[in-house]
């Protein structure tokens, strides 16, 4: 028996993290995709006339077992993965895609959803009904359902194809990540460097059983090293280690794979009818065409230009004090921070002890609490992957809502960066309301034999970022799975957790719990209000960085054939100049790392960030006009968040606000 394959003995059939062991992975795979293909054919085999519950419903709640199974691994490949997952992952990816575009592909299944789409109008199907509908045949007809067999065939092959491609891409970061780490046995190298953060990189070198000290390309080392290190050799030793990652032309290169990667997605689009990548995307999002994302972009680049333009030059002449004339972008966090200081008379350093992970943790419960009702009580007998992870059991006025999982600190097998994912969907059948598993993964300083977890303010506003994307997970409130939490058009998805952001910058909220671990001194009002100016401070360049990332994206999706004759390294100079703001280094390229973009969902995608900033500053405008705790507007935005994607974004976006956003709410906050 597997345990994997079984319904989990564990609180609220959790994950049973403690008993899975790797062996059991590829055996359920093969065993779940056999069962759900068995469900599969019980629909197309059912000898009564198609209807929307025999065909439509049957197959949305199929496969649920396979799903939870494929979060649980896939969540650990992300969160704790080794040598023998990935070895899985490469068998595991293709096995998964192949049974998907086998029933993507099932001619007598589409016939049947065809059947069902075409005569809808006698169902008489309420709004959420029709939506699956439509999403169910969109979803088909966007998978080849109309393809003679023979591009049926090629377009499985090219999902394989990318499947375990995008795989390595991201294996390769990790590993080059990982692979380089700078051991310091002079302190004198690490002057300007606070002492907490030296302790953290003295942890690091007793880990590796060595003296002295050791900085990594993880963010919780290499942030604070480019921030605070007077020794400019060594910033730039750093960075370019950093920007050589996956682009260096050894084991871990990532030049090649990005460059198949993009044909493989062009390819698809052509076979499915679709000009490029981008067109295929972004049909189904907000946004609707690559046209309206440059212009949304290039429109923002216009107006932040300037403001960029200015920072930079505030910086130049802080380095030139110092005799540097050509500052480089490795002396960008160095002097930004010297200026924040001179500006705001605030650093990290001194704002990191108001802040030790655990209050910052009782805040954005508190206020999840305030605005939605919930509680959270953490369980020690529910199963987890590693002794750092906690669990929470959510409660909405004290009826049970949701598991929450939290993962705060580095670890080898740990991919950098932070997110939020789900291990079990929320969904209701037969009349049970089946809430979800909702995880955060983070990577903060870890604690240290003298002080607790003590986060940068930029770590507490990551915080409540995947707390945001937690909530649209755990108050999901949706009849079917597939349109459930955070099951929603991309360039939506980021609302929820931009929007929980801006609590951060309240000074009525953040006097709760901004106290000092030592002595609960609550942070002083002066800092508080240098907080709130620093707000936008170097919001230009700022947004010039992700305007960058965003139209390099948009750009790599709709303009693949010019890869052929040229570098990954030119393609991504020509395309990011316009928002360069430094001399380009001619030994870097940030393409080989962008997960996001080649390893993640964010193809033809990146822009939404910016995109859902304009929501969120439009949303929480709202909240400020009417008091940011107000309740019938938090009934109201809850209704948004537990929604999911069971209506139009905007149509969603409309009933909470009354309008639709106004780029000017983002360009107010941003730039006053």
């Amino acid at each position: 028996m597997n345990i994997l394959t079984e319904k989990f003995n564990t609180p609220y059939h959790s994950a049973p993290f403690g008993d899975i062991k790797n062996e059991n992975y590829l055996p359920a795979f093969k065993e779940l995709i056999q069962k759900s293909e068995e469900e599969i054919n019980a629909i197309v085999d059912n000898p009564a006339a198609p209807t929307f519950e025999n065909v439509i419903e049957a197959l949305a709640y199929s496969g649920e077992q396979l799903d939870v199974v494929s979060n649980i691994f896939f969540n650990l490949n992300s969160a704790e993965t080794s040598d023998e997952i990935q070895q899985i992952a490469q068998e595991v990816s293709p096995i998964l895609t192949e049974y998907s575009s086998k029933i993507s592909q099932n001619e007598a299944l589409f016939n049947k959803i065809k059947k069902v789409y075409d005569e809808k109008e006698k169902y008489n199907l309420n709004e959420e009904q029709e939506m699956l509908l439509n999403e169910t045949y969109k979803g088909f007809v966007r998978s080849g359902a109309l393809l003679n067999e023979e591009d049926k065939e090629k377009l499985k092959k090219i999902s394989m194809d990318l499947s375990i491609k995008s795989l390595q891409f991201g294996q390769n970061v990790l590993a080059s990540t990982n692979a380089y780490f700078k051991h310091i046995t002079d302190k004198e190298q690490l002057a300007g460097i606070p002492e907490a953060i030296i302790e953290q990189f003295a942890e690091e070198a007793k880990e590796r059983n060595l003296d002295g000290w050791v900085v990594t390309l993880q963010y919780p080392s290499y942030i604070p090293f480019m921030t605070y290190a007077e020794n400019r050799e060594l910033r730039k030793e750093l960075a370019l280690a950093n920007g050589k990652k996956s682009f260096d032309g050894g084991e871990y290169d990532n030049q090649n794979l990005i460059k198949e990667l993009l044909q493989l997605k062009q390819q698809k689009a052509e076979l499915l009818g679709y000009k490029d990548y981008a067109d295929y995307v972004l049909e189904e999002r907000m946004a609707k065409s690559p046209v309206k994302v440059i212009d949304f972009l290039n429109e923002l680049l216009t107006k932040a230009k300037p403001y960029a333009d200015q920072e930079i030059e505030e910086l130049k002449s802080l380095a030139k004090a110092d005799g540097i004339e050509d500052m480089q972008s490795y002396d960008h966090a160095f002097y930004a921070e010297k200026l924040r200081k001179q500006k705001f008379d605030l650093n990290d350093e001194e704002l990191k002890p108001y802040f030790p992970l655990n209050q910052v943790q009782d805040a954005v419960f508190g206020l999840a609490g305030k605005l939605f009702g919930l509680t959270f009580e953490e369980r020690n007998d529910i199963p987890k992957y590693h002794e750092d992870v906690k669990v929470y059991e959510v409660k909405e006025n004290g009826t049970y809502k949701s598991l929450l999982y939290v993962d705060y600190f580095p670890r080898k097998g740990k991919r950098a960066g932070a997110w939020m994912t789900s291990y079990k969907n929320q969904y209701k059948q037969n009349g049970e309301n089946s809430r979800p598993h909702i995880s955060i993964v983070c990577n903060f300083s870890k604690p240290t034999k003298d002080t607790p977890s003590l986060l940068t303010f930029q770590e507490v506003t990551t915080l409540f970022h995947e707390f945001g994307h937690a909530l649209h997970g755990m108050m999901a409130d949706t009849q079917y799975p597939t349109l459930s939490g955070t099951s929603v058009k991309w360039d939506f998805v980021e609302l929820p957790s931009q929007f929980l952001e801006n609590f951060c910058y309240e000074p009525e909220f953040l006097k709760t719990f901004a106290k000092h671990y030592k002595t609960g001194e609550v942070l002083p009002d002066e800092k508080i209000e240098k907080i709130e100016q620093s707000k936008n401070f170097m919001e230009g360049y700022q947004t010039l960085r992700q305007l960058g990332f965003g139209l390099l994206d948009m750009n790599y999706h709709t303009k693949v054939a010019e890869l052929e004759n040229k570098s990954v390294k030119e393609f991504e100079d020509q395309y990011t100049k316009a928002t360069t703001l430094y001399p380009i280094n001619p030994e870097t390229a940030m393409s080989p790392s962008f997960s996001h973009i080649f390893q993640g969902g964010y193809s033809a995608g990146y822009y939404s960030y910016k995109w859902a900033e304009v929501l969120d500053a439009d949303a929480f405008q709202y909240f400020k006009e009417n008091g940011i705790f107000n309740p019938e507007i938090a009934a109201k935005y809850k209704v948004l968040l537990s929604s999911g994607g069971t209506k139009d974004p905007m149509e969603l976006y409309k009933a909470f606000r009354g309008s639709e956003p106004k780029v000017e709410s983002l360009l107010k906050r941003a730039f006053g």
